[in-house]
């Protein structure tokens, strides 16, 4: 790609507010928005994360975040490069960072003006759910005119399973009333990481439950895409998860998709990216 994307999300480690970078999930290009230039800042503390330890002196400011994204997107516009998307993702969780609000609405606001094809895109561990300023500001803002892709982390079925994947402080039930709570209000996509954790991968219980709990949220009818996603890029924690075979992967998109296809009225592509 023209303007240098990368195929890793690296240079948010070095401060970077504005990053392009090569998204398996968005197909092309896609603009990083790292809201956390100083640190890793995340209520998750997953051992597959691929962002290392690291600190900076880069303080998040608004006013660089704006000029470098607009920078980004003129020079993809100048050069004819397709934006897929603008993803707030970055060193932690971008739900929970006091600048989110404001970010997200520049973000809108640029893109509208420079790559209006582009979609605005959080990944996001649900936990701001429980905030109920980010709960508001996350529902009015999948609505038109922002039209935020919501890509809500569920990487577990069961308590036990979401303690080796995430390890929370965040208690499970809770955030899982919470985002059932919001698959009532707004539409999301549900990202699920397949991958071993110390030598074990999900067991058929851990399947089984994580099924039954996709299907619950789905069938408040705004599930719009499911994601099974598996580790492909290094972590500081390695060999502590490791990626699974891309069958394994596979069997679970399958077997979700044909419980699926019993419940009348739903929908939802179930996407494998190894």
């Amino acid at each position: 790609m023209e303007i240098g994307a990368v195929e890793n999300h690296r240079f948010r480690e070095s401060g970077s507010l504005v990053y392009p970078v090569y998204s398996r999930r968005s197909r092309g290009l896609s603009v990083g928005l790292n809201l956390f230039p100083d640190r890793k800042i995340c209520s998750f503390d997953c051992p597959y994360c691929e962002v290392f330890p690291f600190r900076s002196k880069n303080n998040f400011s608004h006013e660089t975040f704006e000029i470098e994204l607009r920078q980004v997107l003129d020079q993809a516009k100048k050069q004819k490069d397709e934006v897929r998307d603008l993803c707030f993702s970055g060193n932690g969780e971008p739900a929970n960072s006091p600048h989110f609000a404001a970010a997200l609405n520049s973000a809108a606001r640029l893109r509208d003006g420079i790559v209006p094809a582009a979609d605005i895109v959080v990944i996001t561990n649900g936990t701001g759910l429980l905030n109920d300023d980010v709960f508001d500001l996350l529902k009015n803002s999948a609505a038109p005119p922002v039209s935020l892709k919501i890509w809500l982390k569920l990487d577990a079925g069961t308590p036990s399973w979401y303690q080796a994947m995430n390890r929370s402080a965040v208690s499970f039930e809770k955030l899982i009333a919470k985002i059932r709570d919001f698959s009532r209000c707004a539409p999301f996509t549900i990202q699920t990481m397949v991958c071993a954790a110390e030598g074990k991968a999900p067991s058929h219980e851990e399947k089984k439950a994580w099924e039954d709990l996709v299907l619950d949220l789905a069938g408040g009818h705004n599930i719009t895409n499911i994601h099974l996603y598996g580790k492909a890029r290094p972590a500081p924690e390695d060999p502590l998860t490791e990626a699974l075979p891309v069958s394994f992967l596979e069997e679970r998109a399958a077997s979700l998709r044909s419980r699926l296809a019993d419940i009348p009225g739903i929908s939802v592509p179930v996407e494998v990216f190894p």
